[in-house]
């Protein structure tokens, strides 16, 4: 059956920086763009950042650009997302996801068929 497994989440103190990692099976890895999004109590799924089986990304707001980097490895069938210089305002629940097209990314959590249990990030101040 489907999974996606992320890992790496936890207490981390402000400044100071996270790899999560995703491990995907059952489905063909390479078909899908695959995601990640992120929940802060009280608030809605967010899109954090996605990249396509060719390596082409997209990532959220301008706030978050710079110090989350998204990558893959297809031989691995994992999806990492690395965060620097964390912030108390990036505390949230970080979901891994998966989108049916290789080609084109979508920032729509309607459009991912595919989702993991979320790993918790927490930002101490």
């Amino acid at each position: 059956q489907v999974q996606l497994l992320e890992s790496g989440g936890g207490l981390v103190q402000a400044g100071g920086s996270l790899r999560l990692s995703c491990a995907a099976s059952g489905f063909t890895f390479g078909d899908y763009t695959m995601g990640w999004f992120r929940q802060a109590p009280g608030k809605e799924r967010e899109f954090v950042a996605a990249i396509n089986w060719s390596g082409y990304i997209k990532y959220s707001a301008d706030s978050v650009m710079g110090r989350y980097t998204i990558s893959r490895d297809d031989t691995k069938k994992t999806v990492s997302l690395q965060i620097d210089s964390l912030k108390p305002e990036d505390t949230a629940v970080y979901y891994c996801a998966a989108h049916r097209s290789a080609f084109s990314i979508s920032s729509s959590p309607s459009t991912y068929q595919y989702w993991g249990q979320g790993a918790r990030v927490t930002v101490s101040s």
